[in-house]
């Protein structure tokens, strides 16, 4: 071995490995990172970590910022306002950051609805798809992560992303449209800091400190600040979900005879009209059930790709064409979607069958959602017979889960605290769905929480643009109270009592038979119109007619809206309106629009004390102005 050249190999990986260190002292959070939009217009921090007393230079639009890390080994400078613009490069010590832009940056968050990505989407939205390609629009996703114990500094990761026809997938569709609407109007960048989780009620998204008139919640975030008791919960909820699923699985006769098999003999299966419950037939239960039906393609069919949709199904399902599995869903929510390769689908005769497995409420294909087979550009229609079979009932519902991430503080701490160093334009909040339980404490909560955001971002005007919930669940034959109408009516407060705040009404987008809607681009557009409307862009119509006072005339109650909004459409017949009687009951009312006012009555209401709009978990209502812009759902009764 030749010792000179092994000490002159050793002392040059020493010195390679030296200058390494020392290019890498200098930390920057997952937020400051290539293709970065950065706030325009306002001082910027740009900050991380180096060894104690590690100076750092940053380099930027031909200036050159200098501080030093403190005894923590923290640092920052501060950038001074700056015009939107770029693509513009970033040195800070040896880390060069490439393709920074100056625009406009929004948080975009809440629960599912918000969550909700554009692949989901995909019915409505494939040309949108399929054409992006904008740079100037861009996201970045922060990890779903909880944590109890403390506020954290950083993210666990995450990276800036510009929109092309794979990366928007997986982009927020409410917060894509909103910043598509943006772009267009403002010709900035706009980039969206997405930070949601399906299911998170408010709470969730609050400090300890914005939760000190709430013990309750406090108590059970620190519950949870035991990490033996998380990991414990845990692993007994997964180990009695494992023993459920195998017992299930075990007394499944399906699963051992194959009842996939495109040549099972179904002679003496029963048969079920879809869409709908084998419930209906077989009694309520938990288990298994398996529903095959037969259907002829064109000739030709057998070389080309086809698609399945098979609408909604509760609970989960795995779907077979002549034997192979083409998909399967695992809960109830998402659509059931499937990409058939070219090869599975034969000329003639072909097989579906579908595995569902239900563990609690009623198991059923969901109503009123598209069920076919497309395959050549033609539909086959899979609606109708049938046949089925029990697999295996269970003689107990599925174990049940603590969905532990959804503990107040926990989101917060993680996914929002981290955020706070990044200057930002406003917030967008898609939630409530979460909250109907106990709907009359939300106002407080929502309001607590936009002041705490504003605060920790030093931004006290921030625009924060709230979506109102949309019509979900049956319609109801008489005016009843519901939770979901009194958790609307708090976001209409909050969004009335709380400066430079917007409301994007949604009453008129919902799907009865699905809480997460589809149409996310007026969601999109509606919150993009609060957001220009509070920059006092002119020419934008922002609101449909906005509530603001009664007054009583005899039998009749007269509404008035607020000024701006109050161009009122003519409509054939008014609908969604309720009356109060003196006497506490409430009925259907009549209504019809005179000049700028709504007149609301009853023949049989002599003495009508209040009326309210569209307040029902599913209301019909159709007051609009002229821009086309619902009323929110309203009361008339003093809070």
């Amino acid at each position: 071995m030749n010792i000179s050249k092994s000490k002159t190999a050793s002392f040059l990986f020493v010195s390679i490995f030296s200058i390494s260190m020392m290019e890498a002292k200098v930390k920057l959070p997952a937020l400051v990172s290539d293709g970065m939009i950065l706030q325009r217009n306002m001082p910027l921090k740009i900050w991380g970590s180096a060894d104690a007393g590690e100076k750092v230079n940053v380099k930027f639009l031909n200036k050159t910022y200098t501080t030093s890390a403190d005894k923590s080994g923290n640092w920052n400078i501060m950038l001074p306002e700056l015009k939107a613009g770029g693509p513009y490069v970033m040195t800070i010590n040896e880390i060069t950051l490439k393709d920074i832009l100056i625009g406009d940056v929004w948080v975009a968050s809440g629960q599912s609805n918000m969550e909700l990505p554009m692949r989901r989407l995909t019915p409505l939205y494939s040309d949108e798809i399929k054409n992006a390609n904008n740079k100037n629009i861009r996201f970045f996703t922060v990890p779903q992560k909880y944590n109890f114990k403390t506020p954290q500094t950083e993210l666990d990761g995450g990276k800036w992303q510009s929109t092309d026809p794979q990366t928007i997938l997986d982009f927020s569709g409410v917060a894509f449209f909103f910043a598509k609407e943006i772009n267009a109007e403002d010709k900035v960048p706009v980039g969206i800091i997405h930070t949601s989780l399906g299911g998170s009620p408010v709470q969730a998204w609050m400090d300890t400190n914005s939760l000190k008139k709430y013990p309750e919640y406090l108590d059970e975030a620190k519950k949870w600040q035991n990490d033996d008791l998380i990991k414990s919960t845990e692993s007994g909820e997964q180990a009695a979900s494992r023993a459920w699923y195998t017992e299930l699985d075990q007394n499944d006769p399906g699963l051992a005879q194959h009842w996939e098999k495109a040549d099972v003999d179904d002679s003496g299966w029963k048969t079920l009209k879809v869409p709908g419950s084998w419930e209906d037939q077989e009694g309520s239960f938990d288990g298994t059930v398996w529903l095959r039906k037969e259907i002829n393609v064109p000739a030709g069919s057998s070389g080309k790709p086809a698609f399945l949709n098979l609408g909604r199904i509760k609970d989960a399902d795995v779907t077979y064409i002549n034997g192979v599995k083409v998909g399967n869903v695992t809960y109830e929510y998402p659509p059931r979607w499937y990409d058939i390769p070219a090869g599975v689908l034969k000329d003639g005769k072909n097989i579906i069958t579908v595995r569902i497995t239900n563990g609690s409420g009623k198991g059923q294909f969901i109503a009123d959602k598209p069920y076919y087979l497309e395959v050549g550009g033609q539909k086959i229609d899979l609606t109708g017979d049938w046949k089925y079979k029990v697999g295996a009932k269970m003689s107990r519902v599925a174990p049940g889960q603590t969905f532990i991430r959804w503990k107040p503080t926990g989101l917060y701490n993680s996914m929002i605290n981290p955020l706070t160093n990044y200057k930002v334009k406003g917030f967008l909040w898609y939630q409530g769905e979460s909250n109907t339980g106990k709907p009359k404490e939300y106002g407080d909560l929502l309001t607590t929480m936009i002041t705490d955001w504003r605060n920790k971002w030093n931004e006290q005007n921030a625009p924060f643009l709230i979506v109102q919930l949309a019509n979900f669940m049956e319609s109801k034959s008489q005016p009843i109270e519901s939770n979901w109408a009194e958790l609307r009516d708090q976001q209409r407060l909050v969004s009335q009592t709380v400066p430079n705040t917007g409301l994007a009404v949604t009453i008129d987008v919902g799907e009865w038979n699905d809480i997460h809607p589809l149409n996310k681009k007026a969601v999109g557009d509606r919150l993009a119109f609060q957001a220009l409307k509070i920059a006092d862009k002119k020419n934008i119509v922002a609101d449909g007619p906005v509530y603001q006072s009664m007054k009583t005339e005899g039998n009749k109650i007269i509404l008035s809206f607020k000024t701006g909004t109050d161009d009122l459409a003519r409509v054939a017949e008014l609908k969604g309106f309720a009356i109060k009687d003196s006497d506490g009951s409430w009925a259907w009312a009549k209504a019809k629009t005179e000049g700028k006012k709504v007149i609301v009555w009853n023949d049989a209401v002599k003495n009508p004390v209040a009326v309210r709009y569209d307040w029902a978990d599913n209301p019909d209502g159709n007051l609009k102005n002229t821009a086309g812009l619902p009323a929110s759902p309203f009361t008339t009764e003093k809070n």
